[in-house]
């Protein structure tokens, strides 16, 4: 069976490599000249923390990310599974503890604990909250990674191509555009996120930390090589591109609030773009045409969800098997 993919994100490749291992003949489109070039998958902080999510995520985006951590470390050998830890300034306490109440699976560190895990943040945190079974990884190094062990299953990337997903002359389509969508998507939004990547080399930390800043909630995701990932931003914009002077300044401070090291940073890149999202910020496959499918809604959690939207997608597109969770029939859409 032929099936062709449009879009070359995080969507777009896990759908390919369903298809692919499925036994399909895939085709890739992409309407940017180079990978990644405009997918938002690029700005994402790469975490795979699905308990950490309970915290404000509906449930569903808790049981389909756990596949993220079994998809991941077969797909991308670099991923990373030391955890994720949260943290509050002692002052924020009762956020701590809200946290823990609502997620699951971690451990309560007292600063000894802190300590161990992350020798670098000795003495500034009284207590936090250690979630084991988590990962992170590098989007930068995933999405090349991923289309190389396409290009070797013999699926073709077409480049600079702009399409219409709803030509018939496709064939069965996976339209994974991510925000293009909108052209058919009526109730697809724009949620815009903004991050900064430093290198501050006095700064060691293993795994990604989540300081729960009474401003401004903060991630840091470690790089490797004392560079670090910082993000946070949601605002409900399509805006993409424009990181504001406010987010920067919100970004740094709560950075340091985590560790002063970072005063002497150096900013090595501010980037922002916008992530596809449904009102209820859960994702979607919604139906088209004979036999085609619409794979979005992603939201934040493009690496997380993205592993269970594919395979569920692949299913559909092979065998006609409709997931309840996440499949949307909408005539018209």
């Amino acid at each position: 069976m032929q099936v062709t993919v449009i879009g070359a994100g995080i969507a777009g490749l896990t759908t390919a490599w369903a298809l692919a291992e499925a036994g399909a003949e895939v085709r890739v489109m992409e309407r940017s000249a180079a990978l990644g070039a405009l997918a938002c998958s690029r700005y994402a902080g790469g975490m795979l923390a699905p308990w950490c999510e309970a915290e404000s995520a509906d449930a569903l985006v808790v049981a389909l990310g756990q596949e993220a951590l079994r998809y991941w470390p077969k797909v991308h050998a670099a991923t990373v599974q030391r955890g994720s830890l949260v943290l509050a300034p002692g002052r924020d306490a009762p956020d701590l503890a809200r946290f823990a109440r609502r997620t699951e699976r971690f451990q309560t560190l007292d600063a000894d604990g802190i300590a161990a895990l992350e020798p670098d943040l000795a003495g500034r945190f009284r207590s936090g909250l250690f979630f084991p079974d988590e990962a992170h990884l590098d989007p930068r190094a995933v999405l090349p990674a991923l289309a190389d062990a396409l290009t070797a299953r013999g699926v073709y990337f077409d480049f600079g191509r702009e399409t219409d997903a709803d030509d018939p002359s496709l064939g069965i389509v996976a339209d994974c555009r991510g925000l293009a969508a909108q052209d058919r998507l009526a109730d697809l939004r724009g949620v815009k996120g903004e991050m900064l990547i430093l290198r501050c080399p006095a700064l060691t930390l293993s795994r990604p930390i989540r300081l729960l800043h009474p401003r401004f909630p903060l991630y840091i995701v470690p790089r490797g090589d004392g560079v670090f990932m910082l993000g946070a931003t949601m605002l409900e914009s399509g805006e993409r591109n424009r990181v504001t002077a406010r987010s920067v300044v919100e970004l740094l401070n709560a950075a340091y609030a985590l560790h002063p090291a970072f005063a002497e940073a150096e900013i090595l890149e501010m980037g922002a773009d916008a992530r596809p999202a449904f009102p209820d910020n859960l994702p979607r496959l919604r139906p088209f045409g004979k036999q085609s499918l619409r794979v979005n809604g992603l939201y934040r959690h493009g690496f997380l969800l993205s592993p269970a939207l594919a395979r569920r997608a692949a299913d559909y597109l092979l065998h006609g098997t409709r997931s309840r969770e996440v499949m949307d029939e909408n005539p018209g859409q």
